[in-house]
């Protein structure tokens, strides 16, 4: 049986996405990290782990894989991440009604703030 253990986003800057997602997330390092790496899970512990990795690769405009984060308040949500860093992302590839809005993180990674109240 295999699960999914961690979800490892490759970043310019571990420091600044380590920042950044733990803020967003209100996720702890896990151990220290270093300039290369590092592992940020849940302060209570419970649930999903995401690992940062130095990548020289560059983002990509439309990523094959990215987060969905569930918002019970999207707009505050989103406003909140914009705060911390985030930026709005010119996406061209809505539908006509979406429940979410893309944005992406100081190291330009897409991710996307899922409106759960309209599930």
């Amino acid at each position: 049986m295999l699960t999914i253990g961690t979800t490892v986003l490759g970043v310019e800057d571990v420091t600044r996405s380590t920042a950044f997602w733990c803020d967003a997330l209100g996720y702890v390092p896990r151990e220290e990290g270093d300039d290369t790496w590092v592992v940020l899970v849940p302060h209570g512990g419970n649930g999903a782990r995401l690992a940062l990795m130095l990548s020289e690769t560059p983002v990509q405009e439309h990523p094959r894989i990215h987060l969905d984060l569930y918002a019970d308040d999207q707009n505050a949500e989103v406003a909140r991440l914009l705060d911390l860093g985030a930026s709005r992302v010119d996406w061209d590839l809505y539908p006509d009604d979406p429940d979410f809005i893309v944005l992406a993180d100081p190291d330009g990674n897409r991710f996307c703030v899922v409106d759960v109240a309209r599930s």
